[in-house]
């Protein structure tokens, strides 16, 4: 488990490791050859990690840039009041995370530095927390015009850089019929148009449909509404790449996470090593699907270290060079991610 020594105002980290086994053995994080950027970290469903210190770790790793979803449907009014509180929230997480990296400043622990000759100025992580807002496909029945109206208030956020995540779920704990499913997912796809905003996708099939008929339907909607002009990422993908080639054909980015390191991922890593360069992204989904060596633990954005690791290895088996891998991943995150003006 991620290890959190933590007093009231504090995030200490006795021997400077960021993470440990649960053995209580440190585990070393693979050194970063470019910024990190987390493309889809949910920061409001941690069970047990504090926010804050989840983006200082992340600070520590090499993290500069952390995309957070924010479902209107899901998590208000659950989680919170109403847009300006979610918003409120977030902002109160950063900041803490700031004061935080200051003290582990003061004790030499500080985030990597990159070469500005080769990436240009690189914000700090706390300003570069960015977000995206959509109904995930279990909500897709819900998707009423209050929850619009709450959608199109975080999309109205500084904040906000896109639409998501959206999509259509078949998974084994969906409860909706594909036409429902279609019609949320069209609506918010529309909003990404007249928005000029990208999206992020959530696609899932059930395991025991061989045809992919959730990606099916998500393609043949893309064809029918188009692209948004800012492009789109279909987020945490888990397929291979016969399944991945159509998106490609489309320009979709494809982002890769903590699936792509199990032992058992042979799909998803040939698809990681077909993916072209300039349509790569790398996420964690946190706090799902922790990465090896901490699967089964509560995933968080840090971690995007062990995933980013794991696909440069993949695609230099493939004949990419490391670096080449960890430029395109900060490139197409900082270029598809690039806040409003």
């Amino acid at each position: 488990m991620a290890q959190e020594c933590v007093n009231h105002d504090a995030l200490t980290l006795d021997d400077g490791v960021l993470f440990h086994n649960r053995k209580g053995r440190a585990i070393e994080l693979p050194q970063p050859l470019a910024p990190l950027a987390d493309t889809h970290g949910h920061l409001t469903s941690f069970r047990k990690h504090d926010a804050s210190i989840a983006i200082c770790r992340a600070a520590l790793a090499g993290v500069r840039m952390l995309v957070v979803p924010i479902d209107p449907v899901d998590e208000f009014p659950r989680k919170f009041e109403d847009a300006p509180a979610f918003l409120d929230w977030l902002a109160r997480q950063v900041d803490e995370a700031s004061r935080r990296i200051e003290r582990c400043a003061e004790r030499g622990l500080v985030p990597p530095t990159f070469d500005e000759g080769a990436f240009g100025k690189v914000a700090p992580l706390v300003e570069n927390v960015r977000l995206v807002a959509g109904a995930h496909p279990y909500g897709a029945a819900e998707l009423t015009d209050e929850a619009l109206s709450r959608m199109d208030a975080l999309l109205a956020s500084p904040l906000c850089v896109g639409v998501g995540e959206i999509g259509v779920d078949f998974g084994p704990y969906n409860e909706l019929p594909a036409d429902v499913q279609e019609r949320a997912l069209r609506i918010q796809l529309r909003r990404a148009h007249e928005l000029d905003l990208p999206v992020e996708l959530h696609v899932r099939d059930n395991p025991e449909d061989e045809s992919c008929q959730a990606h099916v339907l998500v393609a043949r909607v893309l064809e029918e509404e188009g692209v948004p002009r800012r492009g789109c990422d279909l987020h945490c993908f888990t397929q291979g790449p016969e399944v991945m080639r159509p998106f490609v054909d489309l320009g979709c980015h494809i982002a890769f996470g903590g699936a792509m390191t199990f032992n058992r991922s042979e799909d998803i890593r040939l698809a990681a090593a077909e993916c072209p360069s300039e349509l790569l992204f790398v996420e964690t989904d946190s706090p799902y699907m922790a990465p090896v060596p901490l699967r089964g633990e509560e995933c968080e954005p840090a971690m995007v270290a062990f995933s980013a690791g794991r696909l440069a290895d993949v695609r230099a088996e493939a004949g990419h060079t490391r670096q080449a891998t960890y430029d395109a991943l900060w490139r197409n995150a900082r270029d598809f991610f690039e806040p409003r003006r």
